[in-house]
């Protein structure tokens, strides 16, 4: 399972977040695929947030592949992430 997490984006959020609604649509205009985990149901989730954040739940916390990870992106932090995107126009 450990294996196959790698390769996923992880996007550790809550369901009242607005920044975290404004990523989702993000990764979903640009046909993203993410693993998303509500950090109110997962307290193991929680404690990771916590605990890369400084000791803040600060979503959304999104985990990329690489081991790279952003906090609270705006839409041109995500961009960032997929250069390959901004190539097509």
């Amino acid at each position: 399972m450990m294996a196959e997490n790698e390769k996923t984006i992880r996007m550790y959020s809550t369901s009242w977040c607005s920044d975290c609604r404004s990523a989702k649509r993000w990764f979903a205009a640009h046909n993203i695929a993410y693993e998303n985990i509500d950090i109110e149901q997962d307290e193991q989730a929680a404690e990771y947030v916590v605990q890369v954040n400084n000791g803040m739940r600060t979503v959304p916390t999104i985990v990329f592949p690489d081991g790279s990870i952003l906090v609270e992106p705006k839409a041109r932090d995500l961009a960032a992430k997929f250069p390959e995107l901004t190539n097509q126009a």
